[in-house]
This record gives C-alpha cells, sequence and structure tokens, in this order.
C-alpha cells in the first residue's frame, strides 16, 4: 500500500472507532438509532477487510510476476 492509502484507511478506522465509541458512551435510549449506527459500522469495516484483503491479493500478484 502506498502511504496515502494507509493515512486514509488510518483516518477511516479511527472514524469508525470514535463512532463506535460514541455509541457506546452516549446514554441515549434510541436503539433503533445505535442499531442502524452499529450496522451501518459493521458494513463499512466488512467493506474495508475486503478492500485491503483484494488490494494485497493484488499487490501478491504483482510482485510474484516480477519475481517469476
Amino acid at each position: 500500500m502506498t502511504k496515502e492509502t494507509k493515512i486514509i484507511a488510518g483516518l477511516l478506522a479511527g472514524a469508525a472507532l470514535g463512532a463506535a465509541v460514541a455509541l457506546i458512551i452516549s446514554g441515549d435510549k434510541g436503539g433503533d438509532f445505535k442499531e442502524s449506527v452499529s450496522d451501518w459500522l459493521a458494513d463499512v469495516i466488512d467493506a474495508s477487510k475486503d478492500r485491503i484483503a483484494n488490494a494485497t491479493d493484488t499487490v501478491k500478484d504483482s510482485i510474484s510476476k516480477v519475481t517469476a
């Protein structure tokens, strides 16, 4: 990954973590809101993991082609 990609991934992870902590700390009784935000956050994390895995596979394939 490039330096810029790592920075963006770090910012996204930090924002997701911040949102999760805010939800946990908040005493809001709006369970539906918390559930919808939690679902959204889980989807964002899953999508990020998939994108990182795909990028890793692409880099590994490129490296193997260069070394072969």
